[in-house]
């Protein structure tokens, strides 16, 4: 579970921003001093956003889910940040239509098997807006961390 992996050194709350390669300097900085991945990250996120945006439009709420190829990451690793105003994304699948993020869920994965259950359940975390919109409100990392483990243990009993 998702929930259980956060670092809390990797959560942050009205992070400010102006433009998406900020949100990547900033928490891929931190991804880099923590260990979870390598110098060439950064400039890895702004390359692959440019070729595959991230950004999503859930019910009116924008997320990105930036991340990069396996070979710039030493360890798996979630940050989540709650931007304090919006930055413009690019709509994943598109070349060219805005989303403006309020939430960052970026991912180091260093597994290419573990790619794609991590982005899967990262989506089945972001389907419920009303679990956005309280990560977005929250106040401390830890209550980040408990709404995404409310989340993912009413996912568990339903399945």
């Amino acid at each position: 579970m998702i929930w259980e992996e956060l670092d809390k050194n990797l959560i942050f709350q009205n992070l400010e921003a102006e433009k998406s390669d900020d949100v990547f300097e900033k928490l891929g900085g931190e991804f880099i001093r923590y260990g979870y991945a390598k110098d060439s990250y950064i400039r890895a996120l702004k390359e692959r956003e440019s070729d595959f945006p991230t950004g999503l439009d859930i019910g009116g709420f924008g997320i990105a889910i930036p991340h990069t190829d396996i070979s710039h990451v030493n360890k798996d690793g979630v940050a989540i940040a709650s931007l304090k105003k919006p930055v413009h994304f690019i709509q994943m699948g598109t070349n060219d239509e805005p989303v403006d993020v309020n939430l960052v869920f970026m991912l180091s994965v260093k597994d290419p098997a573990k790619h794609m259950s991590h982005l899967q359940r990262i989506v089945e975390i972001i389907q419920d807006q009303r679990v956005l919109e309280k990560i977005k409100a929250a106040e401390a990392c830890e209550g980040v961390i408990n709404i995404i483990k409310d989340k993912e243990i009413q996912l568990e009993t339903a399945a």
